[in-house]
Parts: structure tokens; C-alpha cells; sequence
């Protein structure tokens, strides 16, 4: 037997090899599960009460308006104050943060940032801010699963898999998409397939589902009616919407990116004012139109069940565009998938009811459209097509579309490389990394 085989045997045998490893991400994703299914139950409990305050608030008049829209800038601005204070890398989406850490680019945060992103998290995605549950619940689920490699003392190669790994959890808690998760890590976080990574990834991905569907239930997170296999001729269609996909997807990019450059050039304001700014635009927003501010669950639902007509969906697809830059602008914890998801559902319906009307034999129903969309969408801007298709058909149990969202997926992924348009994780990691720079850490 040669040393390579008698290594490779040991260390799958030994507590402290492969088989330890595997072990104690099944614990880390269990943490990170339960950690996940609080945030989400919590957000959820926060969108109801802001729902709750803006019906009553409408009919005190004026004085409710003033109550709401300080309320809104006050959570958000205490939420940007958390991140100041306390945890700068809890900022934003913190996937990025995540993978300059997975490269050694960044040292991993104090495990303070945990308490800040839930606590930031929900203030500013209950004021209504159009941002995420999943990226504070993907740099959770990374810091609690790098802490328990650290308890269990293993070495920095381990503690970083298992960092990996819990960002993949935390992914999978916040959709209910266990495989997307697991997919995400490998494909957007480390970019490879070895075996010890995948087993880890695969081992947090279960635990956390395991464990979140006792708190979430097992139901996909959106419901859409069964929708049957497309025939050959609706390709063109499917090609088409990829290419519309992924030019959005290139320009939504650059607004975010834009937002964020406008944003660094107001740095002598405190950042707790602009915070408050954009919590008080986000209340006066919701005042009018309550439906259309927050992560964005609901609205996706609607375009899943077709009922918008093309002129509403026009107006809120303009509104919401705008909406995810300027939230994530604001510099609290929130993330981006759920936002761009919402964008590629609305994208796909609009696209599918202008076709369904001159072409109704190419795209017949128009719901599934919005789903391939969804897809389409994620693909243009994070270029991660395969975490893109998974997820959608994880989310909506529509797995009658895989064909249609890989066709469309290939024109949004070609779009946007021909555009030379980077993808967003890479863009925000670059910015990450010469902020962190700027300020000598």
C-alpha cells in the first residue's frame, strides 16, 4: 500500500479526518438551519407589523405619515449604526466578504458580525428596504460554521470549508432549496468539484434543511400550478427572453454598481444619515403603495400567478429596478437574490404577456415565462447559471421547465460576456477589497 493510500484511508477512518469533517458539518449545518429559520421567521413577523402600522397609520392621516416614515428611517438608520460600530463586514450582501475570506484576501470577521446581521437584517429589511433574507442568512451560517471548526480545533484548510459550507446552508435556509445551496458553494464560492469539499457542502445543505423544515415546513416557497413540457417551437422564445434577461441583467449591474459609486461620494455624510434617508424614501414609498417595498416574496408570488396586467407590471418592474439599488445603497445588512428574483419573475411576465399577444402559438402560458425568467435573470447578473436553474426549480417545484431555463440561461450567460459586463459578486469583491485596503485592514 502506498503512503498516499494509507493517508487517504486514515484520514477517512480517524475522528479527525474526512469522516470528522463530514460529521461536524452535518452540526454546523443544523446550526446554521435553526439560526436561518429564526431570521426568516422573524423578517416575516417584521413584514407583518409593517403592514399592520401602515393600515392603521392611513387613518390618523398626516400624523401617521410622520410616524411611519420616522419609524422607517430611525430602523434603518439604527441598522447602519450596527454595522459602523460594530461589524463593518456586515454590510450589504456579505457574500462577497465570504469569498474574499474563502481566498485569503480577507481575514474572517469577529464572530460579533452574527448578532449584527440578524439584528441589522431585520430593522432594515422589516422598514421595507428591497434587500434579501439570504445574504445575511449565507455570511451567518459561514461565520456560525467557521466558529464550530474553530471549537473543534481544526486546522485553517477545514475551518475554511466549513465556512464555505455554511454559506451554502445558509443559502439553502433561506429558500428552502437544499441542492441550490449546496450548488451555490461549489459553483459561485470555491469554484470547484473535489470530493471533501462537496461532501462537506452536501452535509451542511442537509443538516440545515433538516432542521429549518421543523420550524418552515417542506412546501416550496412559491406556489405555481403545474405546468406542462413546452414543445420545440417555444426554443426561439426561451433564446429571446435570455437575451432580454441578460441585457437587464447587465444594466441592473451597473445601476447597483452606479448607486453605490453615488453613494461613496456623499462619505462626509454620516452613514446613519444616509441610512435614514433611504428608510425615510423606502416609508414614503410604502405609504402609497405598501405592496411593492420589502424583499419581495409576495410580489413574486403574484407574477407567478399571472394576474397583473402589463401596464401595473411595467410600472413596479421600473420601480422596483430602481428600489434594489438605492436599498442596497443604504449600507445595512441585506442581500440581492430575493430582489433579482422578483425583477426576473416580473422581466419573464411582462415579456411572456407582449408575446402571448402577437404570438400566441410560440409562448402559450405566460406564467411560465415569469418562472424561466426568474432564472434568467439571476443567471445575467451572478453568473452562476446552474445555482440560477436549481434554485428556481427548488422554489417552485417546476421542474417541467428545465429545458426552456437552461436555453434561456445560455443566452443570459452570453449576453453579458460579450457586454464585458463582470458579474455582480465579482464587482462587489473588488470594491470590498480596495475599501478594506482604503482603511488599512
Amino acid at each position: 500500500m502506498s503512503p498516499g493510500t494509507e493517508h487517504t484511508t486514515e484520514s477517512a477512518e480517524l475522528p479527525g479526518g474526512l469522516l470528522g469533517l463530514a460529521l461536524l458539518s452535518l452540526l454546523a449545518g443544523a446550526a446554521a438551519g435553526l439560526l436561518g429559520a429564526a431570521f426568516r421567521l422573524s423578517l416575516d413577523q417584521a413584514d407583518r407589523l409593517r403592514n399592520a402600522l401602515i393600515i392603521w397609520a392611513q387613518g390618523e392621516e398626516f400624523v401617521g405619515f410622520l410616524l411611519v416614515t420616522a419609524i422607517c428611517a430611525v430602523a434603518t438608520g439604527v441598522a447602519a449604526w450596527l454595522v459602523r460600530r460594530y461589524s463593518p463586514q456586515a454590510s450589504g450582501s456579505g457574500i462577497p466578504h465570504v469569498e474574499a475570506v474563502l481566498s485569503g484576501a480577507l481575514p474572517q470577521a469577529p464572530y460579533r458580525l452574527i448578532p449584527v446581521k440578524f439584528v441589522g437584517g431585520l430593522l432594515a429589511i422589516g422598514a421595507g428596504l428591497a434587500l434579501g433574507r439570504e445574504g445575511p442568512s449565507v455570511q451567518m451560517g459561514a461565520s456560525l460554521a467557521n466558529l464550530l471548526g474553530v471549537i473543534f480545533r481544526r486546522n485553517g484548510d477545514d475551518c475554511k470549508m466549513l465556512l464555505a459550507a455554511g454559506a451554502g446552508a445558509g443559502l439553502a435556509t433561506a429558500f428552502n432549496s437544499p441542492i441550490g445551496g449546496a450548488v451555490f458553494v461549489l459553483e459561485e464560492l470555491v469554484r470547484r468539484f473535489d470530493t471533501r469539499t462537496t461532501v462537506v457542502t452536501f452535509g451542511a445543505s442537509a443538516g440545515a434543511i433538516a432542521v429549518a423544515r421543523v420550524f418552515l415546513g417542506d412546501a416550496p416557497d412559491f406556489h405555481v400550478e403545474p405546468l406542462p413540457y413546452p414543445g420545440f417551437g417555444t426554443v426561439p422564445i426561451h433564446l429571446a427572453l435570455g437575451i432580454v434577461a441578460g441585457c437587464a441583467g447587465v444594466a441592473y449591474n451597473r445601476a447597483l454598481l452606479g448607486t453605490l459609486a453615488v453613494a461613496d461620494r456623499l462619505h462626509r455624510w454620516p452613514m446613519e444619515l444616509r441610512a435614514a434617508l433611504v428608510g425615510a424614501a423606502i416609508a414614503l414609498l410604502a405609504w402609497f403603495a405598501p405592496g411593492v417595498v420589502g424583499g419581495g416574496d409576495a410580489i413574486t408570488q403574484r407574477m407567478l400567478s399571472g394576474t397583473e396586467t402589463v401596464a401595473i407590471l411595467s410600472v413596479v418592474f421600473l420601480v422596483r429596478f430602481g428600489l434594489g439599488p438605492l436599498s442596497y445603497a443604504a449600507g445595512t445588512p441585506g442581500g440581492l437574490f430575493a430582489p433579482i428574483l422578483v425583477l426576473g419573475s416580473q422581466s419573464g411576465l411582462l415579456f411572456g404577456n407582449i408575446c402571448y399577444q402577437w404570438f400566441p402559438a410560440a409562448a402559450p402560458n405566460p406564467t411560465a415565462l415569469a418562472v424561466v425568467g426568474m432564472a434568467a435573470f439571476f443567471t445575467a447578473v451572478v453568473r452562476a447559471p446552474l445555482t440560477g436553474i436549481i434554485l428556481v426549480t427548488e422554489m417552485t417545484a417546476s421542474f417541467t421547465l428545465l429545458l426552456p431555463m437552461l436555453s434561456a440561461c445560455f443566452a443570459a450567460m452570453l449576453v453579458p460576456n460579450l457586454l464585458r459586463d463582470a458579474p455582480i459578486y465579482d464587482s462587489l469583491r473588488e470594491r470590498t477589497l480596495k475599501r478594506s485596503r482604503k482603511n488599512g485592514s
